[in-house]
């Protein structure tokens, strides 16, 4: 299928976007005490009734740390937020938390010698791109069956069993998906003031051939501004990577989205990767694309509003969530149909550290992520009337005189437990969280969906892989090298670290998954 001159895959029947899930929140009237500084009160009880149930209350539990890792830059009023909600936790669970943000570009470097070291810490967010699946071969994560069933009902009761069968490797729970969209689709964010500046109609773009003449054109009559930027893991190649593939955990061996078997194959050796390769080379060389893409490991150009458009995974409303985080408006253009796989299900999620000194008090804090609104909000949007201001019961705004990029503290709501619990802005849509379910429905499914792939077997093969990878995948399929002379290269290199061994076992163990489905 050519990618350029054919849309990735029919366009959705209807306008959907992708994202999280949201549901009222009750007032809190005080605001006396920092446990009370994040509005909500409602939803509380049924977090605390289950760690009383299971521990006898808090007066029977000891003052514990729990210490929470996850990606993201250190806001300025981190101590502050993090003041608050250990106040909040010692009436809860007796427990204080350390917010540990540690920046992406250096998170699979930090977070794997935090684990090779044995650091005690409690609570990781994890995802499929951001190594579950290896964590979970090495020992890095606790098994969560037993603990979700004594300190967890609540995640089970909001995320149901169905989901959770898509997490399981060897039958065992490792991690607790975000309450959000759990399909994925591709596209583009463009800057909204060029793209009504030059009167541009987005429904007219469906392939990357429709897309090319817009891009030239903000060359010629935008001398300051880069047609499409890349970086920070979005390339004109993860169009192919995510939208054709499935990537079966890791990405070492692929299923063809659109060739109905449960196949395993090397991604490079299929003809879309070569074609979007030679596009973005291409588009490149035209200087259509920052000349730094590959090693772009923040939002660089497109937040500072000095780019034109981004490859972007989209859900319902994420361009007004993009609009507020970079504090000017962008809007969206899907390209392809939502795709639901274990990889999307298991998209991010959080899970317990093996070093926890305290396991059952970390799963009390995810149970209270999932079920206790005033918490949730104050570790995505942190303390009410500092960082924001309630309009009504669902929907918050920044202070008088903040804004996006001078607020004192924000994280991304889609990151932790349940988003469907989450304020949301007044630019988005108040429906959001309908969207969200509709988006979810309307997805087609990966006939591997709930197949978790194992990578012990493999382990060293796919350490070897990942140092490959790092070499020469995001040169290629950002265009910053020819393909027809790297992708043969990357193609040789991955065989021999162990390619075709890898391919073999996750064959082996797909064949052995579809038996018993």
């Amino acid at each position: 299928m050519s990618v350029m001159k054919k849309k990735m895959f029919p366009l959705a029947v209807s306008a959907l976007s992708l994202s999280l899930i949201l549901s009222g929140c009750g007032d809190n009237n005080s605001t006396a005490s920092p446990s009370a500084s994040a509005g909500s009160g409602a939803g509380e009880a049924s977090a605390t009734a289950t760690s009383s149930e299971t521990k006898g209350g808090t007066s029977e539990l000891k003052p514990y740390k729990i210490t929470m890792v996850y990606p993201g830059d250190a806001p300025k009023d981190l101590q502050q937020v993090q003041d608050a909600m250990s106040a909040y936790l010692t009436e809860k669970i007796n427990a204080t938390i350390e917010l540990k943000p540690i920046d992406w570009g250096s998170w699979m470097e930090k977070t794997n010698l935090m684990f090779a070291s044995k650091e005690s810490f409690d609570v990781v967010v994890s995802a499929a791109t951001l190594g579950y699946y290896s964590n979970v071969a090495k020992g890095a994560y606790l098994p969560l069956d037993e603990l979700i069933d004594k300190q967890g009902q609540d995640i089970r009761s909001v995320l149901g069993d169905d989901i959770f069968s898509g997490m399981r490797v060897k039958g065992q729970i490792y991690g607790t998906p975000t309450n959000k969209e759990f399909a994925a689709s591709n596209g583009f964010l463009f800057n909204k003031a060029l793209v009504d500046k030059y009167n541009i109609d987005l429904n007219q773009i469906n392939s990357l051939e429709d897309l090319e003449p817009i891009l030239r054109t903000i060359k010629e009559k935008e001398p300051g501004i880069t047609p499409l930027f890349e970086g920070n893991s979005r390339f004109l190649g993860s169009l192919v990577l995510n939208g054709q593939y499935d990537s079966l955990g890791d990405g070492y061996g692929v299923l063809n989205r659109s060739s109905g078997e449960l196949k395993v194959i090397d991604k490079t050796e299929a003809p879309e990767y070569m074609e979007i390769a030679k596009t973005a080379h291409k588009w490149y060389k035209e200087g259509l694309v920052n000349k730094d893409a590959a090693t772009v490991k923040d939002w660089g150009l497109m937040q500072a509003g000095k780019a034109f458009a981004v490859m972007q995974e989209l859900k319902p409303g994420k361009d007004a969530e993009m609009s507020m985080a970079w504090g000017f408006p962008v809007v969206q253009k899907q390209m392809d149909v939502p795709y639901t796989s274990t990889a999307t299900v298991a998209g991010i999620m959080l899970a317990i550290s093996k070093t926890s000194e305290d396991p059952e008090r970390a799963m009390m804090l995810l149970n209270l992520l999932y079920s206790d609104k005033t918490l949730i909000n104050m570790l995505d949007f942190g303390i009410e009337n500092k960082h924001f201001v309630k309009k009504s019961d669902t929907v918050i705004d920044y202070p008088e005189g903040v804004d996006a990029q001078t607020v004192g503290y924000r994280n991304e709501p889609w990151m932790f437990g349940n988003q469907m619990n989450t304020y949301l802005f007044p630019s988005e849509d108040p429906n959001k969280w309908s969207a969200f379910q509709a988006f979810n429905d309307q997805a087609e499914k990966s006939i591997a969906l709930g197949f978790a792939w194992d990578s012990e077997p493999v382990k060293n093969e796919i350490a070897a892989l990942t140092n490959v990878s790092k070499q020469f995948e995001d040169a290629i399929i950002s265009g910053s090298v020819d393909p027809e002379v790297y992708i043969p290269k990357y193609r040789e290199a991955m065989k021999a670290a162990g390619l075709e061994k890898v391919i073999a076992e996750k064959q082996k163990q797909l064949d052995e998954w579809a038996k018993t489905k």
